[in-house]
């Protein structure tokens, strides 16, 4: 579990919460467990990743997969600093004032690529609500550099909403990703205690607007449940994004980071997730990832070879 506080910064990691009353911690399942890293590969991960001075949200968001996905090089790159100008309650990314967007990063992303082999890479970032674009020109510029340095590599992006920042979307999507990823994170009910800062139906027009641009892009989009949404919520929500066209759906577990974020509500089991999976299927969805550790971009390169092989099906 990730502390409140940042100690290598002698600072609050997220001073929105610091003042609020601790929360029960559920006792995770045995399901829900995992082995801690370490292996060789995933040192050499780790070092690739420091070397190049990149951050990744498989750290910064405390994520339960990062010894698998490390020991396999695959990491997940988290640009536009550490910092996020949103306060969710459910994220383990630091909160606060972003520093300046690094003109070296696009370059040194695409040279951590090819480092690390990477024939598919996922590239995220914090919510920089400070600039007026909300990062879209800096997401094209890692687009490119990557491209460049390794043309044979497909390219996932996971965006923010790009609030109230218009044109950003269209930058982005002109820079022509292999897969868009914007996550709606929970059900509508939730987004006011959840995901204060977001509008959940900006979101889902979010997606469909990429395939009115791109019908050819493959568009993609995660839920956490055990926040204390319904199981008919969770159904709506698959109708709301299969009415935006969107291919590929992943719903997996939220774990609270500390005790000051939104509480987990319920473990739901094994079962239920691959109950999800099927009726999401059945709803139309090309690819559904359905399980207590998916997360969005775990397994994101096998998976993207999934999804081309089921749209070649359907065609």
């Amino acid at each position: 579990m990730v502390t409140l506080l940042d100690t290598t910064a002698n600072r609050p990691r997220h001073p929105e919460k610091a003042h609020r009353p601790d929360t029960e911690m559920l006792r995770k399942p045995d399901w829900i467990r995992v082995k801690a890293p370490g292996s060789p590969v995933y040192r050499e991960t780790r070092d690739i990743v420091r070397e190049h001075g990149l951050a990744t949200v498989c750290e910064e968001a405390g994520c339960p997969n990062i010894g698998e996905c490390w020991s396999k090089k695959h990491a997940t790159m988290m640009i536009m600093g550490e910092i996020c100008t949103r306060a969710c309650a459910f994220c383990n990314v630091r909160t606060g004032l972003p520093t300046p967007l690094d003109p070296n990063e696009p370059e040194n992303v695409a040279k951590a690529v090819e480092k690390l082999g990477l024939q598919h890479v996922v590239i995220t970032s914090v919510d920089r609500d400070d600039l007026p674009d909300g990062g879209a020109q800096h997401f094209a510029e890692v687009i490119h550099a990557i491209r460049a340095r390794n043309p044979r590599t497909t390219i996932e992006i996971l965006t923010p909403d790009f609030l109230r920042k218009e044109g950003a979307l269209e930058i982005v999507v002109a820079a022509k990703p292999d897969v868009f990823n914007h996550n709606l994170e929970t059900v509508p009910s939730k987004y006011l205690t959840v995901r204060p800062g977001s509008r959940y139906f900006h979101s889902i027009r979010l997606l469909q607007r990429v395939k009115e641009i791109d019908p050819q892009m493959f568009t993609k989009s995660g839920i956490m449940v055990g926040l204390g949404e319904t199981r008919n919520e969770v159904l709506q929500l698959m109708d709301d994004l299969r009415v935006a066209d969107v291919d590929f759906l992943t719903i997996g577990q939220y774990l609270q980071p500390t005790r000051k974020h939104h509480k987990v509500e319920k473990y739901v089991t094994p079962e239920e997730f691959k109950s999800y999976a099927t009726i999401a299927k059945t709803k139309g969805f090309l690819l559904v990832s359905s399980s207590p550790l998916t997360r969005s971009s775990h397994h994101a390169g096998e998976d993207f070879a999934e999804l081309r092989a089921a749209r070649q099906a359907r065609s």
